[in-house]
């Protein structure tokens, strides 16, 4: 296939998830009857976020451009795809990559996360049966030119070994944070309560550590996060609260709740579900200076990417600062 062919593709995908189809909605249906922290609300808004953000010919175009990307691929290779599964999706930008790039792909799907992906695999081939030649879905990946994986920080040590002779990127857990000064407006806090608890929190993009000045007054952002207090009618989310909950009282910590998500102190920015952590500061630069790079996907803040943007990734916002692009292109 032709460049303008691909994109021609990915551009119809992209029509189609805004549009919707009785196809789709039965995906949706199965995916949240699969993995139960897919609701269909969530889905739903993965599968915007992916077709205005990625999928509009204007981006595609743009990224064509960027390249400078020529209509067919010299000499492509396998790359052997390793998908996460923590939230609806989370893979398809590295999926859009290869395509994009003209290389083909040996993609091992999440056992959390297969039904969807399949059926915008089944779209695209619909729609021109040729795209079908730039992919397919395997268990295990051997013989691939080059891999792109993501896990946790245990799975990343496994693919580093495992993938060590062939050129690869390999990700691991990050997290996002915020860093609040006292002034956000209503509006900023309502967003941050977006930032934090869409997908429940499971996304390397979700804000799990807030960094706040002495004496921070927590309550307007408890109130903001009330607009997630349905949460508690799911019962895997109310049980790890209970459990939070329970931890928090039990070591006699100073955490603050409004019945739906405990804050509490603690120096990492990894937080469980229904937690959020947070740490304060008299110099905000020096917190800044303390943050390791290696741990943070994302920072929201004043100055820094705008509070209810975390989980609304561009093209470019390449997870781990890595440009899967440019890697691809090293490939010929």
């Amino acid at each position: 296939m032709k460049l303008i062919e691909r994109t021609e593709a990915l551009e119809k995908l992209g029509k189609y998830l805004l549009e919707g189809a009785p196809a789709l909605d039965e995906a949706i249906e199965e995916a949240h009857y699969r993995n139960a922290w897919f609701t269909p609300q969530f889905i739903q808004l993965s599968i915007r976020n992916i077709a205005r953000s990625f999928l509009q010919a204007s981006t595609l175009q743009q990224a064509a451009a960027h390249y400078q990307l020529p209509d067919s691929t010299p000499n492509p290779k396998n790359v052997g795809l390793v998908m996460a599964g923590n939230i609806p999706l989370v893979g398809f930008h590295d999926f859009l990559c290869i395509f994009l790039s003209g290389h083909t792909q040996t993609i091992k799907l999440s056992a959390k996360d297969s039904v969807l992906f399949r059926h915008l695999a089944s779209f695209l081939t619909a729609t021109d049966p040729a795209v079908s030649n730039y992919f397919t879905f395997a268990d295990t990946l051997k013989g691939c030119d080059a891999y792109i994986a993501t896990g946790s920080g245990n799975t990343a040590r496994y693919f580093h070994q495992y993938f060590a002779r062939y050129p690869h990127i390999i990700r691991k857990n990050r997290t996002g944070i915020a860093i609040l000064d006292g002034t956000e407006s209503t509006e900023e806090l309502h967003a941050l309560a977006d930032d934090i608890q869409l997908y429940f929190g499971l996304g390397c993009r979700n804000i799990s550590q807030i960094l706040v000045p002495e004496g921070y007054d927590f309550n307007p952002l408890l109130e903001a996060l009330r607009k997630y207090d349905y949460f508690m009618d799911f019962h895997k989310y109310k049980h790890n609260y209970d459990y939070a909950l329970t931890i928090s009282m039990m070591n006699r910590e100073a955490y603050h709740t409004n019945d739906s998500i405990v804050i509490r102190p603690h120096p990492s920015p990894f937080a469980g579900i229904s937690s959020l952590h947070y740490a304060t500061y008299q110099d905000v630069n020096e917190v800044i200076d303390r943050l390791n790079p290696d741990e943070i996907q994302v920072i929201t803040g004043h100055g820094f990417k705008p509070f209810g943007q975390a989980q609304c990734p561009g093209f470019f916002d390449y997870a781990d600062g890595i440009d899967t692009m440019a890697f691809l292109q090293t490939l010929n």
